[in-house]
């Protein structure tokens, strides 16, 4: 049992939510862009403000440790080490690929009717620019089949999973894919965006397990190095 900060700020989106026994008491999210710098400790401090909460009753903070955009979880993760160290409490790290495919698999009936109820492979896909994602595979108990990857799709991607199972495939990086995977059982369906909602049953399980990152050395995944590139606009001749 604990009440934990959950901070997702792997995408477009910036979340965040307090939770108890992985169940949502209070969150604010938004997903106006790339603005955590300016919105994410105004969320956490509106969050304890608004609804009396005080934040000395943490057990925990939960911050999605990536893949994603280098900025956002640069962000998410100073915030969130910044409160453990201050708070003197554990450091969670979720991974963003997993907290996607995981909440999926456990609420699919929310995004899809398998009507014939066959078995149902979950694919999570992030936004990584052009025809690449972050992705991986999930079953439906919500273990993880294939790893974390940065792919580049084509019209073979799953190809050896799509001849006998169905994929759901969704999150941000999953609407571009729909001209590449185009087998018939290839599924469209799910959340477009990631959550701190979809955090808190893993961040949970890793409290009571004792699974904690140090605080001092924790670094996002980034999965990919990240290159720089000046705007055309700024180049001096």
């Amino acid at each position: 049992m604990a009440i934990i900060l959950n901070i997702e700020t792997s995408t477009e989106v910036c979340s965040v939510t307090i939770a108890e026994n992985g169940k949502t008491l209070f969150q604010k999210e938004s997903n106006d862009g790339l603005r955590h710098s300016e919105l994410l400790t105004v969320f956490i401090q509106d969050l304890f403000k608004e609804n009396n909460f005080e934040i000395s009753k943490l057990d925990a903070v939960a911050v999605s440790k990536g893949p994603g955009s280098y900025t956002g979880l640069r962000i998410g993760v100073s915030v969130a080490k910044g409160l453990c160290y201050g708070l003197n409490i554990p450091l969670i790290g979720i991974g963003s690929i997993e907290l996607m495919g995981s909440y999926t698999a456990a609420h699919s009936n929310e995004f899809y009717s398998n009507t014939t109820e066959e078995e149902l492979l979950f694919c999570p896909m992030i936004d990584a620019r052009r025809m690449e994602v972050y992705t991986a595979l999930f079953a439906e108990n919500g273990e993880q089949i294939l790893p974390v990857t940065a792919e580049i799709i084509d019209e073979n991607s799953f190809a050896d999973f799509l001849k006998d199972k169905k994929i759901l495939f969704f999150g941000n990086g999953a609407e571009k894919c729909k001209e590449k995977i185009t087998h018939k059982n290839a599924l469209f369906a799910g959340p477009l965006q990631t959550s701190a909602r979809f955090m808190q049953n893993l961040s949970e399980m890793k409290y009571n397990k004792n699974e904690f990152e140090d605080v001092a050395y924790f670094e996002p995944f980034y999965l990919k190095d990240f290159v720089a590139t000046i705007p055309k606009n700024k180049v001096l001749k």
